[in-house]
């Protein structure tokens, strides 16, 4: 396991189902915030192992063993060039399920990444049950690392807000994004971590033409007037209100 840096003043936390979650939906996020500073830290439940990594499995004489390696080293490879760190859970897949001992774990995770802010899943996927399981386990032990009651004496959590990156089809996950982030800068990191998703090589595309079809759309609401030049970008939908002073 990686270890989450210590000495940033700024840090973020990202929650990811599986191993490639992390790539396709926040990758953008993660290199632009892993370079204005932040300290970020990807926590995978799982592999993907079972019903993520159909490729490794169709070249026969697989094992989950050895299917779990191969991820574990394509996950570690793009979180390098993101400039995150990471660590695996290995909580299975397919499905997808938490104990309390999972639950305390991270949030115990919590507590060391005192996060500003977190990524994970939406909050519906019918497509996929173990989205909406980590975004729930999420919830759940950010509340816990907000218990003075839990491990009394430690630092606790204040309320970094939670984003839901985006799911495959987001439609029927009732997921409409409130933030529209900007990664055309980050974007060739995004794409090299992509790349090491060799497992999932047919989502490759797809989601560049995400990130096209964002980028599109953050520009018309900033302005076509604009000089800003936004081509590539990553939605995201808010789980709390934001609170400010000031609505420019």
């Amino acid at each position: 396991m990686t270890q989450p840096k210590k000495d940033e003043s700024k840090s973020a936390l990202v929650v990811s189902a599986h191993s490639a979650d992390f790539v396709w939906r926040a990758g953008g996020a993660i290199a632009k915030h892993t370079q204005a500073g932040y300290a970020v830290h990807i926590v995978c439940l799982s592999f993907g192992e079972r019903g993520e990594s159909a490729k490794l499995w169709r070249k026969g004489n697989m094992t989950e063993e050895i299917v779990k390696a191969s991820r574990r080293e394509e996950a570690m490879a793009a979180a390098e060039i993101l400039g995150a760190t990471v660590e695996f859970f290995d909580m299975g897949d397919y499905p997808l399920r938490a104990d309390k001992e999972s639950l305390f774990r991270l949030a115990d995770v919590f507590r060391r990444v005192q996060p500003h802010f977190v990524l994970t899943h939406s909050l519906k996927d019918p497509y996929n049950y173990d989205h909406p399981m980590a975004t729930h386990l999420a919830q759940e032990a950010r509340i816990i690392a907000q218990a003075e009651g839990y491990k009394p004496g430690e630092t606790i959590v204040g309320a970094p807000p939670v984003y839901c990156f985006e799911p495959h089809q987001p439609e029927q996950c009732e997921w409409k994004p409130d933030v529209l982030l900007d990664i055309t800068d980050v974007w060739d990191k995004k794409y090299q971590a992509i790349q090491c998703m060799a497992g999932q090589e047919h989502l490759w595309e797809y989601y560049t033409r995400v990130a096209q079809q964002r980028g599109v759309q953050a520009k018309r609401n900033v302005g076509i007037t604009s000089t800003k030049n936004i081509v590539y970008g990553e939605g995201y939908q808010s789980i709390f209100p934001r609170v400010t002073e000031d609505l420019a």
